[in-house]
């Protein structure tokens, strides 16, 4: 049926369901204490390492890192997307999923700018049965009628208007990316002439297009702006596919271009992505690590190609740690991995890609490009351009081999090179953002809160706290103002807020700590980091008042004795 699910709906539907029932009917599980725990669904492991937490209404698997609530649990153990999950948990709910009215976008209930791209999707796709020249232009690159519909390919007519006749309301439209408005008053559609490919999130949801002209445009591809549902540099066009396609995920192919990634997967390797058609960033890198393990970047074998790999390798460096792998494939003159897995076939190509340079390898090759390993100078001169790298790489086995690699040539012993480092290597970054990280009372604080959703209840005057400088207390505050919100409401309907944002994986890993504190230590606690953070607080502002002099207002005198009272 078409519609989009009410978020409501949702919402609903995680309250009413219980994970303990879902995942029991498909994994074995035995109690352990207050969790439930079995083998993992998603490893051959032969230890119990896979725990489900019926209090918080999630799942930890601790062998392959993946956790979520019962609509992540699905979309992972059966390799459903987001919207087939939902619909399998309805099924056991006994409820009917409800839809929004309307099959098309001017009878639609546009609710913001994720509806209005869903919209763009389903014209753009009938667009494409309707242009033949676009069909043949697929035809040509391999794309059969099957892979264009997994891929919900579509085509954007040469008109200025197909999309804004269809918007009698452009509102959601326009913040999507989808439209432009005149400077005249009204609107125009922002792709013409182009092959759509749709680029879809974690959940499976379209949040923006990239397009490949038919035409003479200078601009062969042409992707959404930057809005607010989506950023290019978190998002990989064919990541969702990948993860639909395989139980496991052996390596991802990164490369260039949207038909890079269907081609490869029509060729029956569905395991390619491709950034935004700008720089790889660190977001994308760790959003692929959370996925795999080993990673094999593509690149043409020309000096633009040796530019890009150089880039790709100052960005991984900081990131390769424990049992990660990355590996650099490059490509014969004149193919991309379009053309070339067409002429190789999958299974040769497969070969190329298990054969692809290590990253040691490609380390020394580019540290000794134009170094003569002959001469003490050029021995030398290897040993310093290599610091940085060196400083950029966590401790670890990778960059123990480096070390010596370096020493075997450059003639040096490894602790000698080791001794002219400028500063010890910075320890593993935190999968958490700076901002999110916190000091150690905040993390406590969501820890607890995480386990009891109740407490946020005996959280009172949140405005004195949003002035404290204090790192990760913005969340704590967003998360106690949705369980205020959402009175019952368990940790897993709040990570499915979360989905989608760097937040989410983090506060995931706090839920899988249990507590080792009651129920009611635990609330004291809380409520003890709550009352010293208000302290805290206190004394910001004092100190705040303090520095005015005789700067400060009536007001503000009256508010600094008011606080010193209290503090006294």
């Amino acid at each position: 049926m078409a519609g989009r699910i009410p978020e409501s709906f949702i919402n609903d539907l995680l309250a009413r369901i219980d994970i303990v029932e879902v995942i029991g009917s498909r994994v074995e599980l035995k109690r352990a204490g207050k969790e439930l725990k079995g083998l993992s669904p998603f490893t051959g492991e032969k230890s119990p390492s896979f725990f489900v937490n019926p209090a918080k209404q999630m799942f930890f698997d601790f062998s392959s890192g993946r956790n979520g609530n019962a609509i992540g649990f699905l979309m992972e153990f059966e390799r459903l997307g987001f919207i087939d999950a939902v619909e399998e948990l309805a099924r056991i709910a006994g409820v009917e999923v409800p839809r929004e009215a309307g099959a098309g976008p001017s009878a639609a209930v546009l609710a913001g700018p994720l509806d209005a791209l869903a919209a763009a999707e389903r014209v753009y796709r009938e667009q494409l049965r309707k242009h033949a020249p676009a069909v043949e232009y697929l035809k040509r690159r391999g794309v059969s009628g099957e892979l264009a519909r997994q891929f919900a390919i579509g085509f954007a007519p040469e008109a200025w208007d197909t999309l804004a006749r269809s918007f009698p309301d452009p509102k959601h439209a326009l913040t999507a990316g989808l439209l432009i408005e005149r400077d005249k008053g009204g609107v125009y559609d922002r792709f013409r002439n182009r092959v759509m490919f749709p680029i879809r999130d974690a959940r499976g949801r379209t949040v923006a297009f990239g397009g490949r002209t038919l035409g003479d445009d200078p601009a062969k591809y042409l992707n959404s702006p930057e809005t607010p549902v989506f950023h290019k540099g978190r998002q990989l066009y064919g990541l969702y596919e990948a993860r639909q396609a395989n139980a496991e995920l052996p390596y991802l192919l990164v490369v260039e271009g949207y038909m890079d990634v269907v081609s490869l997967f029509g060729q029956g390797i569905p395991l390619a992505v491709a950034a935004m058609g700008t720089a790889f960033t660190e977001e994308q890198l760790k959003l692929l690590f959370r996925a795999t393990r080993k990673l094999v970047f593509c690149f043409d074998g020309d000096a633009a190609g040796r530019r890009a790999a150089d880039k790709a390798l100052d960005l991984v460096l900081p990131q390769m740690r424990g049992d990660r792998e990355v590996r650099f494939l490059f490509l014969p003159e004149g193919h991309d991995p379009d053309t070339w897995v067409q002429e190789l076939g999958a299974e040769a190509f497969g070969e190329r890609v298990e054969q692809a340079m290590p990253l040691t390898e490609f380390m020394i090759r580019t540290l000794s490009r134009g170094l003569s390993m002959e001469s003490l100078d050029g021995r030398a001169r290897l040993v310093e351009k290599a610091r940085p790298m060196l400083e950029a790489m966590p401790p670890g086995a990778l960059r123990s081999l480096l070390l010596d690699r370096l020493a075997s040539l450059s003639g040096l012993s490894a602790d000698a090179i080791e001794a002219g480092r400028s500063e010890a290597p910075a320890p593993p970054p935190d999968e958490a953002p700076a901002a999110q990280r916190g000091d150690r009372p905040v993390r406590r604080l969501l820890q607890l809160l995480l386990d009891n959703p109740a407490l946020a209840d005996r959280v009172q005057e949140t405005g004195a706290l949003l002035s404290l400088e204090a790192p990760g207390l913005p969340l704590f505050l967003e998360v106690v103002e949705f369980f205020q919100a959402h009175p019952g409401a368990h940790a897993g309907l709040l990570v499915q807020q979360y989905e989608g944002r760097p937040e989410a994986r983090w506060l995931a890993r706090l839920m899988s700590k249990p507590l080792t504190v009651d129920e009611e230590a635990a609330c004291e606690e809380f409520l003890d980091i709550i009352d010293r953070l208000h302290a805290r607080s206190r004394d910001q502002r004092i100190r705040e008042l303090i520095g005015l002099g005789e700067r400060q207002s009536d007001a503000e005198r009256a508010e600094l004795a008011q606080l010193l009272q209290q503090k006294a």
